[in-house]
């Protein structure tokens, strides 16, 4: 082979090597993780069957404060018995047993303040490649590490940079969102908010 015959091969060489290094710091680079395109959860208040309440009457400090719905979604109250809260906020149980102390003659101008303590109703479901799959209670400011801290963590089959939470939204449509739980950990993109009724899927990873 000629000397100019070596040099143009030499050259090809050394433009594959380049090429070569190019691609290979681009894969190490990697895109920054995306943040999740997910509607913002809805707060939802209302009381529903199973759910834990507090009920505090100024003046009478001997009653019992705290109710749990019962499956027909009342709770029994001393003096004015059963009421129907299932589906009531919190302003409008305290609203309603103030209005019963009263048409029962039971006390004139009663002051009463309703809190949750439990909203065991509103749940969220943790499916897939998780320790303990299965649907837990959604608590206040709940997110999605929580939960599925909460579900046992990720087994040793997950895949945690491809975590699906379906949510739904106005109008009964279904969002989802593909989140990758690594980059929260790595604290990349913010955690995920959740609201009653979501659902996270955890799947295998490929091999």
């Amino acid at each position: 082979m000629s000397w100019s015959g070596k040099t143009r091969v030499l050259g090809t060489v050394v433009r594959v090597i380049v090429l070569l290094g190019v691609v290979a710091a681009s894969m190490g680079c990697g895109a920054p993780p995306r943040s999740v395109n997910l509607p913002p959860p809805l707060e939802a208040t209302a009381i529903g069957v199973g759910d834990v309440f507090v009920v505090q009457i100024v003046g009478e400090d001997k009653l019992p404060t705290e109710y749990t719905v019962a499956p027909d979604g009342t709770v029994d109250i001393p003096y004015i018995r059963r009421l129907k809260v299932v589906g009531l906020e919190p302003q409008e149980i305290s609203a309603l047993i103030r209005a019963r102390l009263v048409s029962e003659q039971i006390l004139t101008q009663p002051s009463v303040s309703v809190s949750i303590k439990a909203y065991r109703s509103k749940r969220v479901e943790v499916l897939g490649e998780v320790r303990k799959p299965g649907s837990l209670p959604l608590e206040p400011g709940m997110t999605l590490l929580r939960a599925i801290s909460q579900a046992g963590g990720f087994n040793s089959l997950a895949a945690k940079s491809r975590v699906t939470v379906r949510r739904k939204v106005a109008g009964g449509k279904t969002v989802v969102a593909i989140v990758d739980v690594t980059a929260i950990v790595d604290n990349s993109i913010a955690d995920i908010a959740l609201q009653a009724g979501d659902a996270i899927i955890v799947g295998q990873r490929v091999f």
